[in-house]
Order: C-alpha cells, then structure tokens, then sequence
C-alpha cells in the first residue's frame, strides 16, 4: 500500500503506527468539503482557495487500529496535512479553525511550506492544533488555534506512544501538549497550558515595563512603573517556581 503524503510529510515520516496510516488513494479532501456545510468570510474562502495547494489526511488514529482504550471525549485523532501554496508562509489559523470545528474529532493539523534557508529552498513543517482554552466549568467554551515553531520537514515528529497515553482521550492530550508546550505528557494539560499562557503574558508586560521605566522621565511615574515591574518579575518567578 503507498500512503498518503503531504510534501515529504506522511505518517512514517511521522512516526506514528504503520496501522493507523491513510492510502494516498483515499487521502486527498477536497477543498469545497469544508466550505459547504457552514458560511466562511470572503477573506477565508479565497485564503482557501489560493493559499491552501492541497488538504490530506495522513494518519487516523482510534482504539480499534491502535493499543488505546476508547475515549470518552474525542472519538478518534486526525492528522491532516495542509500543503500551503505560498514560500514562507505563515500558519494558516482561518483554515484550520474552518476545518476543525466541523468535526468532534481531535485533529493535528501538520502544515508544510516552503522556506528560503541559507540561500536555497528547505521543505519544512510546524504542527496546529484548536484547542478550547481553560474556563470554568459550565462557561461557554473558547477556542484558540496553537502552533509549534517550523521545523525542517523531516525532523517534524510526533510521539503517539507517550507515557502515560492509555486512551484515545490522553492521545489528544498528549499531541496537544507536544504541540502546545513540546512535552508529550498528558497530564493535567490545561493547568499547565494555563500557567504558559500567563508567564507569557508577563514576560511580555516585564518587557514593556522595561522599557516604559527607561523612558519615563518623572521621578514619581518611574517609581511607579518600577513598583509595577517588580511585581510582575515577582509573580513570574513564583509562577516558575
């Protein structure tokens, strides 16, 4: 069986099991599949259109064609491979959240371009994932779309096999922490995606504090800026612990 690719990029280049792998015969999506069944902005529908050069599926992964227990929350995890058309392009984030929320399973995106490097031409491939963001309990869901950084093409991996990944749901869990925070545990993910996104956000108010303190010129504002700035360092040390 030849199986699906999407550039240089299949499930074996992946890693992931040989039994979860897509036939190249029945792996090509059409693009008009995603944009029938819901309204898309104009600006979505032609960033589909000329920016996406093909959308295939690479890997399906469930209980039946691996050693997982079924899960209880995502019925089976997609990898889907995004060719974009463009060099350098960027994470098409539209696209994967047009193509995402259509479905109830779990779906890594591998997005592959390609990039000027060093003079030359590199094929290379970074990871996309929608995920709903830490909320309470009995809110309205939120959903952002994470990326991984680009990475040459044949170097993109993807650890199906984590410790700790004994289900179809702690699979999900463990791709979108590698994605997410490149560590394949699936333990308590949104905690821990949590705690990323706010050392993020104060690393960069440190960053404008920084620099808000070496302008101000006023003695009174400087104090209060550095009282600020202090405080967000101390919240992000104790936040790393």
């Amino acid at each position: 069986m030849t199986i699906a690719s999407c550039g240089s990029v299949s499930a074996s280049t992946l890693g992931l099991p040989n039994s979860t792998a897509i036939p190249a015969a029945k792996a090509t999506l059409p693009k008009g599949l995603f944009a029938a069944k819901i309204p898309i902005s104009a600006k979505t529908k032609q960033h589909l259109v000329s920016g996406i050069e093909s959308i295939t599926m690479l890997s399906l992964m469930r209980a039946s064609n691996t050693a997982l227990a079924e899960g209880r929350r995502i019925p089976e995890v997609l990898v889907i491979g995004l060719r974009l058309h463009d060099r350098n392009a960027e994470i098409p984030k539209d696209i994967v959240e047009l193509i995402a929320m259509q479905r109830r399973s779990g779906i890594v995106f591998a997005c592959v371009r390609d990039a000027d490097f060093e003079g030359t031409t590199r094929q290379e491939c970074a990871f996309a994932v929608r995920r709903a963001l830490p909320g309470r309990a009995g809110h309205t869901p939120t959903f952002r779309v994470f990326s991984s950084d680009w990475v040459p093409a044949g170097e993109a991996t993807l650890d199906a096999a984590a410790e700790g990944v004994d289900s179809v749901d702690a699979l999900w869990e463990s791709l979108c922490s590698q994605v997410l925070l490149g560590d394949p545990s699936p333990v308590d993910l949104d905690e821990r995606v949590r705690r990323h996104m706010l050392a993020a956000q104060l690393r960069a108010d440190i960053d404008k504090l920084t620099r808000d303190h070496q302008r101000a010129k006023n003695p009174a504002q400087r104090n209060e800026i550095y009282a600020k700035l202090h405080k967000a360092k101390r919240q992000l040390d104790e936040l790393l612990g």
